[in-house]
């Protein structure tokens, strides 16, 4: 099946104390990437699984929305094509395609329940 589950974020009141959590209970590991842009200067990548072995990894960002909360992304082949047929299947988008640079293309969607989800197209040349 195309479009799957491939990343997960969790937004974090304090990072480090979710960072210390995480590895504590699961083992996960965590790379902090510079980012101007994001809240707190960083984006942390969240390493779930040794490369090659089966799993998914996230990221981790200083929440800046009070009741923001953890999101899965699906991978997509045409990020227009979903967005269309997100909004003519009763959905929103609250966050218009973006480059997330050396990724790809992301968007931010609300299923017709509010439950939001992102959807990103992979493009290495996004920029």
């Amino acid at each position: 099946m195309a479009d799957t589950i491939v990343h997960f974020e969790i937004p974090a009141d304090d990072p480090e104390a979710l960072k210390k959590f995480y590895s504590d209970v699961f083992g996960w590991q965590f790379q902090s990437i510079p980012l101007p842009n994001m809240p707190g200067g960083e984006y942390i990548a969240v390493i779930t699984h040794d490369e090659g072995a089966p799993g998914l990894n996230g990221g981790m960002y200083k929440k800046t929305i009070p009741d923001d909360h953890p999101r899965n992304y699906v991978s997509v082949t045409s990020l227009d094509d979903t967005v269309a047929k997100t909004r003519a299947a009763g959905g929103t988008v609250v966050i218009e395609r973006m480059a997330v640079p050396g990724v790809g293309h992301i968007a931010i969607i609300l299923d017709p329940e509010g439950n939001d989800y992102g959807v990103i197209q992979p493009d290495e040349n996004a920029g």
